[in-house]
Formats: C-alpha cells, sequence, structure tokens
C-alpha cells in the first residue's frame, strides 16, 4: 500500500516537516528501515538513530524540530505509528467462523450472535457467551462461566468453572484462569488442601499473554481491573485484587490476598510477598523484592524493594566495598605503624 507523507499525516494526526510527497511503501523499526519505509522513535534515546535510519520518513514527537528527512511530528509517536501500522499492514489472522461440528457445548449454554467456537472447544453447562466472541481450538470452558462479547480466546486455554470474564478481553494461549489458590494447612508435618471454593472476575480491556495463571480465591473474588494488561508468564495467586489500567510484565508472581492499585507497573520478574498493598501509580522496576506495602505514586526497586533514589544510593556503595576495603586496610597497616613507632618512643 503506497501513501505519501502528507496523506499518512492527515491518517495520524501530525504534522509533516519536509517533502510532504514522499511516497511510503512500508514499515519498519528504526534500525531495520530502508528506502520507502517510514519508521518512529519515541525514546530519547534512540533520537542519534535518526541520523543513522535508512528510512524514508520518522514519526516523532513534537519536540522534534529538524532532522535530515522527512518527519511528522506527533504528540505520541509509538500511538501513531501503531494506528500507521494497522493501516499499512493489516492483521491477516484469520479467525473462526460458526461453531465447528467438534465442539462440545453442554446443556442450556447461551450463545450470542456471531460467536465463534473452534474444533475440540468443550464448554460446559450453563456457560454465557457474549456476541462476537472468538474461542479457538482446544479450550475449555467450565460450567456457570460468563463470557463478554467481543473477546478473543486463543486455542489451549483453560477456563474453570464460574468465572466471569469481561467484554473485549484477549487471552493468550496456554493460559490457565480459574486454578486452586495454592492454600494448605500443614499438620504434623502433612499438608492438607485447604478447599478454594472463590472465583476469578476479569474487567473489560483487559489483555493476558500466554502462559498466565490466574487462581481463584479461596472464598470471594480474585480480580483484574479493566484496562489491565498481563505479559506471558505471570503468576497472580488467590484473592489478589488489581486494580485498573495496571501493566504487569512478564515472570510477575504476586503472592495471595495482595492489592495491587490502578495505573500500577509492574516490571519483570518482581515479585510480591501477600498481603500488602500496591498504592495508585506505583512503579516497580524489574527484579524487584516487595516485602511491604507501598504507597501511592512510588517508584520503587531492589531488594528488598525501597523508594528508586535510596536504591540506587544503596547500589552505588556496595559497588564501592572493594575500594572502600583497600582503604581500610591501608588505613589499618598505617595505625599498625603508628603504634609501633609510640612503643619505640
Amino acid at each position: 500500500m503506497h501513501r505519501t507523507l502528507k496523506e499518512i499525516a492527515e491518517l495520524i494526526d501530525g504534522e509533516v516537516v519536509g517533502n510532504g510527497s514522499t511516497v511510503i511503501t512500508g514499515v519498519s523499526g528504526i534500525r531495520e528501515a530502508g528506502e520507502g519505509d517510514i519508521t518512529f522513535v519515541a525514546n530519547p534515546k534512540y533520537f542519534p538513530l535518526i541520523e543513522k535510519t535508512g528510512a524514508s520518513a520518522i514519526i516523532t514527537s513534537r519536540d522534534i524540530k529538524t532532522a535530515p528527512k522527512p518527519i511528522i511530528r506527533t504528540d505520541n509517536p509509538s500511538l501513531a505509528f501503531a494506528q500507521l501500522v494497522s493501516f499499512m499492514a493489516p492483521c491477516e489472522l484469520k479467525h473462526p467462523k460458526g461453531i465447528h461440528p467438534t465442539a462440545i457445548l453442554g446443556k442450556d449454554v447461551s450463545v450470542g450472535c456471531d460467536v465463534a467456537v473452534g474444533p475440540y472447544v468443550v464448554v460446559e453447562d450453563n456457560v454465557s457467551i457474549g456476541d462476537k466472541t472468538i474461542i479457538y481450538s482446544g479450550c475449555f470452558v467450565g460450567h456457570h462461566t460468563k463470557i463478554g462479547s467481543n473477546t478473543l480466546i486463543y486455542a489451549n486455554v483453560s477456563i474453570r468453572e464460574q468465572i466471569t470474564i469481561g467484554n473485549r478481553v484477549i487471552i493468550h494461549s496456554g493460559t490457565v484462569i480459574g486454578s486452586d489458590g495454592f492454600g494448605f494447612a500443614t499438620i504434623e508435618g502433612l499438608h492438607h488442601k485447604i478447599p478454594q471454593v472463590g472465583t476469578v472476575e476479569i474487567g473489560d480491556d483487559v489483555e493476558i499473554g500466554a502462559n498466565v495463571t490466574i487462581d481463584r480465591a479461596r472464598f470471594e473474588k480474585t480480580i483484574i481491573g479493566s484496562g489491565t494488561k498481563i505479559d506471558n508468564l505471570v503468576q497472580i495467586a488467590h484473592n489478589v485484587v488489581i486494580g485498573n489500567n495496571s501493566i504487569i510484565v512478564a515472570q510477575v508472581g504476586i503472592s495471595g490476598s495482595t492489592t495491587v492499585g490502578n495505573n500500577v507497573v509492574l516490571a519483570g520478574q518482581v515479585g510480591l510477598v501477600g498481603h500488602i498493598n500496591i498504592g495508585d501509580n506505583v512503579v516497580v522496576m524489574a527484579q524487584s523484592g516487595v516485602s511491604k506495602s507501598i504507597p501511592c505514586g512510588t517508584v520503587a526497586w531492589g531488594y528488598p524493594a525501597k523508594p528508586a533514589s535510596l536504591a540506587k544510593r544503596v547500589n552505588a556503595g556496595v559497588q564501592n566495598l572493594p575500594r572502600l576495603y583497600e582503604t581500610v586496610a591501608q588505613l589499618k597497616k598505617k595505625i599498625e605503624e603508628l603504634e609501633v613507632r609510640l612503643k619505640e618512643k
């Protein structure tokens, strides 16, 4: 699909600086782009690549005034580029249509308009599936589960009984929703299973990555708030409550009965103990271990996690330990020499 830079700017509500007649034939990353491609740069650390990229044009922020090649200045380069990719390179994924003859639907299953259920899907009794929802092959949906409209469930997802899933949710392959929470009572060295009879409630516009596990509550609800996005390989334990529009990155583990607020970012491999509260707008940096509650608006880092400014100072001090050790050893030697001289006098 060919478009001039001027036409693209109109599509993404941007401002052309340079030759608006430049013809764009493709989209690409800034390092990989070649002649005819348009790319984007949003992070300031990548600004030097503007001089090096082979792209014919670049989508930038409003902060960039000039460049060695035509640019389109926008309020949000990442969002503008995403919109452009959808327009110039539309997804060719072909979703299932209709109810496949090998799918098994139980009694009193309510199926909305234009629902698709792929091969070898099992839907148990009293399930409700909203309009235009798509369920790929090999999925399992337990009894009395409710799935909203325009939801997309990829292959081999397991959704246990009595789960509620909102509208416009995307669930990727291998995810399990509503598995038993990890609860045992240890008596005389033996671990006795505690029944997990609660449920999971997932809000609207949630996306859940591949191989995520979200455990059902012991009694009430494990909750994922609307607009929250969860990366691959995340473990969310029983009775966890996650607010709206939070970002949970790969390999995060959240222990039971912890509450995570709205607009929170948990970076890769963050671990949270149970029964703590993470306030709204908190950012926890990668590989942090959170052992205590974190107040709203904090950027935390480290193990155990602490305010990032303090954690950086602590880390700098640790890096200086070898030099500090040498300094102390030299001082110790000088003190010993002085003591010897004093005794000689």
